[in-house]
């Protein structure tokens, strides 16, 4: 079995504590960051370097083909490929979609992915079933963390929670808004064949500082 510290994060667009944001990430120290709201536009591919440099960490994929979606890895994982999605666009809507990247760690595959759903109900469950429609043509075991900007219980959260572990299992704190906590709209859902060992949101002054959503971090155990 194969250990791996998994970190999901809204980072507000870095409109917030740009050196908080990097501490929180450092100390925190995952394995795989899956980040919503990082850079899309100009000049993204330098953004996106140096966020992946501030946090000591590489790119493994996302960034503008994916909508903002991007996949952080230090270098005990091996990225193997990745690929990205975009969800249908609604006029006056913001054009959102999805990251995949399939990774290696010591003798165990997984995939990766990563999403950020639309604020708009009425688009929320057609995202949810095209995303469930990739994520189910994984053969890795997945790991998809994701913004879903919706609370259990919504439709998009069942479409996208069914077949998967709930890595919060009983823990349902709140993880957005910093300021004042009233739900829970971050997540990680595992394939059952991963196990949980632990699962954290991350509340601390500098977490505070550096977003509008806590952290999310889970420890896993991969098969082999």
């Amino acid at each position: 079995m194969s250990k791996l510290r998994v970190l999901s994060y809204n980072l507000h667009s870095l409109r917030d504590d740009r050196r908080a944001l990097s501490q929180v990430v450092r100390e925190i120290a995952p394995d795989v960051a899956i980040l919503q709201e990082a850079p899309r536009r100009f000049r993204w591919r330098q953004k996106s370097a140096a966020l992946a440099r501030d946090f000591e960490l590489v790119i493994g994929g996302g960034g503008l083909p994916s909508l903002g979606n991007l996949v952080l890895l230090n270098l005990r994982v091996r990225p193997i490929d990745a690929f990205d999605i975009r969800y249908p666009l609604t006029p006056g809507r913001h054009m959102r979609g999805a990251a995949f990247v399939r990774c290696r760690v010591g003798r165990s595959a997984f995939a990766v992915a990563g999403s950020h759903l639309s604020t708009d109900a009425t688009e929320r469950p057609g995202q949810a079933t095209l995303l469930k429609q990739h994520l189910s043509e994984l053969a890795e075991p997945v790991v998809f963390a994701a913004d879903l900007n919706e609370n259990s219980g919504g439709a998009a959260w069942r479409t996208l929670a069914d077949g998967l572990v709930d890595s919060a299992g009983t823990d349902a704190r709140h993880t957005y808004p910093c300021s004042a906590p009233r739900e829970r709209l971050d997540v990680v859902f595992v394939d059952p064949r991963i196990t949980v060992l632990s699962y954290e949101v991350v509340d601390t002054p500098a977490a505070r500082q550096a977003s509008d959503h806590f952290p999310v971090v889970v420890e896993l155990d991969l098969p082999e």
